[in-house]
């Protein structure tokens, strides 16, 4: 029996488990004993450190300063120190694994090596009051933490989180922000999306232009971007690794690579000159492996890569390659009968081959999108990024690859949390993500084999950043895309974090829940503008009168609960919950928010019953008399997400109220790009319906589509309806 299932299994003898109630930690630890008494933090605490340990100290030093304004000793040695940091990997047995001790007078922090003894500091602070992040002194705190016997070790040696700095430009002191957040919930894989069509964020001394034009996008006072210097970058290497956080460079391609052939036109097959988009979209461009001056871009450049990020891994991307212009490029079918390939998709299969063996030689590791190992062959050992099809991470062992799991069904952290009314704008090709659904992603059998080697979050930035949905004022000094991207990140990277760290059999969704109440506190310490949950609703049912009532409990530790009864939207004035029942006339006219300090949430939102038009398919969109015009007028229907894939469809408008409404001609855009025109000539009132039929062929995930259709109300504007599509 190893170290680990001995700890576990005396764990559940001493009915430990059952003692975790009192004690949030997030991830959850293995085991956790709690004991009489407090340890008290004064201004007399010394840190003591073992040898080699001093930055350990040092770095809990400047935290309990900053909070607790107490200058406290550090030491060398620990025999005499009240809290002690050490390393013995005998003692706890598991890597990046640690024993936590918190006695009445002494604290005791073991780490099976460096990464062990950080985890172990994160999971103290957890135990201390939530001002204990704080960057300022809390007045007012007794500094106490509960005696404790913890121990605790990841299930997967990979947890990660992908931060898109190519499609929007964060600055450093973001992104140690985001490698701070990630450490305190033992997150230790940052995947640093450097490159993409809209931005080259990492500089190049072979290749200047790379940053000097590739980083910017527009002119003027609305210029977009920015990059990392070089010495910015190993900064940001430095700051991950006392924070046991691992930088991990993306470099795109074949496709995802305008930036550089902006820069650099003779890189593409065709050579044109280009722009820099404002918008995202996916360039047909790829990098013309058929030519040796582009291979030896690539080279150069993964050569500047290595020397500069001490990680084992370099990430190539390799995914939504199209390979229309490899199959017109005279070089690149040249390539192609040279290596005695059949079509153009298997020289993807050959460059990943050929970068893997370059990098191998290199002492590191490629990892990419599933599509490098689904698109041609590749014998050299790489790691796939399963986000589109769980099954390719059993393909991946078959060939012998590795593979970490960030499906984006659960863990793309730019889809937002509801579907409720005034969300904010995100991702929304597929459904939204609740927390309890990113909880709930299945690890499943696959996790059980070698081949997989972790849990990974995304989030990406193309979809809620670009344009002037959240236009920068640089004049105040303001980067609100930052609290944009917290918003969306958190609490779910508390849920990506625990999916991580624990087994999927020891998930609870209400014990996870009660823990992350606690931790709103926590997050507002460190600065995290989180999104507010709303209040949980712990019964619901219908009265024989037709009434329904409700019994709701808080979401966040401390915060109340402000409701309506008449549908009306709830405000901070609105009235309070006190606890019982509350009875409204019907389901759709309540509505709850959680009121937290100065942060309030979206209300409770229960959609309308469209279940009687269920064969029509998603609702898609309504109108209103204030919004018909009475002569032919064009009318944008965002159907982002209900377009998810090439096929036929099918447009529905059912006017419910009212006199007739026309429609005419249909046309579907993706982004400024028209997919189809369809005439028509429908006059319908209430009871009739007029569908239009179109055909998909060009999907893109991630890219805006639009219906729009002229109407007009006939004779007055006195009309009111639902829009439905679905997908034949």
């Amino acid at each position: 029996m190893t170290l680990r299932n001995f700890i576990a299994a005396a764990a559940v003898a001493l009915g430990v488990f059952a003692a975790e109630a009192a004690v949030n930690v997030v991830p959850r630890p293995v085991s956790v004993e709690e004991h009489d008494g407090q340890f008290t933090l004064t201004s007399k605490t010394s840190i003591g450190y073992a040898e080699g340990l001093e930055e350990y100290a040092m770095y809990l030093d400047s935290i309990l300063l900053q909070s607790t304004g107490y200058e406290l000793p550090v030491v060398a040695g620990t025999s005499k120190a009240a809290i002690a940091l050490s390393i013995d990997s005998a003692a706890v047995g598991a890597s990046e694994g640690y024993r936590l001790e918190v006695g009445r007078k002494r604290i005791i922090v073991v780490g099976a090596d460096k990464g062990g003894l950080f985890y172990g500091l994160q999971t103290l602070l957890q135990l201390f009051p939530e001002q204990i992040h704080s960057d300022r002194p809390a007045r007012n705190v007794e500094w106490n933490a509960p005696c404790v016997s913890i121990f605790d070790a990841p299930e997967r040696p990979w947890r990660g989180m992908m931060l898109d700095v190519a499609r929007y430009f964060h600055d450093v002191d973001y992104v140690k922000h985001y490698i701070d957040m990630m450490a305190m919930y033992k997150l230790n894989k940052l995947q640093f999306h450097m490159i993409d069509d809209s931005g080259w964020r990492m500089e190049s001394k072979k290749y200047p232009r790379l940053t000097e034009v590739g980083a910017y996008a527009g002119t003027g006072p609305s210029r977009l971007g920015g990059y990392y210097t070089q010495d910015q970058i190993r900064d940001i290497i430095e700051y991950g690794r006392l924070r046991n956080v691992e930088i991990i460079p993306e470099i795109e391609f074949p496709a995802h690579i305008l930036s550089a052939v902006v820069a650099y036109p003779w890189l593409s097959c065709t050579g044109l000159q280009h722009e820099l988009p404002r918008q995202h979209f996916i360039s047909r461009d790829l990098l013309c492996v058929g030519k040796e001056s582009s291979m030896k871009f690539l080279f150069d450049i993964l050569d500047e890569t290595v020397e500069l990020f001490p990680s084992k891994y370099i990430n190539i991307g390799g995914d939504e390659a199209v390979y229309d212009r490899w199959k017109e490029c005279p070089d690149c079918q040249a390539l192609l009968k040279r290596e005695g390939l059949s079509k153009a998709s298997e020289l993807q299969g050959w460059l990943t081959d050929t970068v893997a063996r370059m990098m191998a030689d290199r002492g590191r590791t490629v990892i990419g999108w599933e599509e490098i190992i689904t698109r041609g062959d590749v014998s050299t050992p790489v790691v796939a990024l399963i986000w589109h099809n769980v099954a390719d991470s059993v393909f991946a062992s078959s060939k012998g690859h590795q593979a970490i799991l960030t499906p984006a069904t659960h863990m793309y952290l730019d889809f937002p949390e509801s579907s409720t009314p005034g969300e904010i704008k995100a991702a929304g090709w597929m459904p939204p993500i609740s927390l309890e659904k990113a909880y709930s992603m299945p690890v499943n059998d696959y996790s059980d084999s070698s081949s997989v080697i972790g849990v990974q979050g995304c989030l990406w930035s193309d979809q809620f950043i670009h344009g002037t949905v959240l236009q920068e004022l640089p004049q105040l000094d303001e980067n609100r895309s930052e609290a944009y991207v917290d918003y969306l990140t958190f609490p779910r990277l508390l849920a990506v974090a625990e999916v991580a760290w624990d087994k999927e059999s020891r998930r609870s969704w209400p014990d996870f829940r009660r823990r992350v109440m606690t931790h709103f506190g926590r997050l507002d310490a460190m600065g995290a503008a989180y999104r507010v949950p709303e209040p949980s609703i712990t019964s619901m049912k219908e009265l024989p009168s037709g009434e329904w009532e409700f019994v709701l409990e808080p979401s966040i530790e401390g915060s109340e609960i402000r409701y309506t009864t008449d549908g009306t939207y709830p405000t901070v004035h609105s009235a309070l919950y006190k606890g019982g029942k509350v009875v409204a006339p019907s389901r759709s006219d309540f509505h709850a928010v959680t009121v937290h300090g100065r942060r309030v949430s979206l209300p409770t939102y229960f959609a309308p019953d469209y279940s009687r038009y269920e064969r029509y398919g998603a609702i898609a969109g309504q109108w209103q008399p204030l919004q018909v015009q009475t002569v032919a007028t064009p009318w944008n229907i965002d159907v982002i997400g209900k377009i998810s894939g090439n096929g036929s469809y099918e447009i529905t408008f059912i006017p419910e109220k009212g006199g007739d409404i026309h429609f005419g001609r249909l046309k579907l855009m993706k982004r400024d790009e028209q997919l189809a025109d369809v005439d028509g000539d429908y006059t319908v009132k209430p009871g009739q319906t007029a569908t239009y039929r179109f055909d998909v062929d060009a999907f893109e995930a991630g890219t805006p589509f639009t219906v729009v259709v002229e109407r007009n109300g006939v004779g007055s504007n006195e009309t009111s309806g639902l829009v439905f599509i679905r997908k034949l």
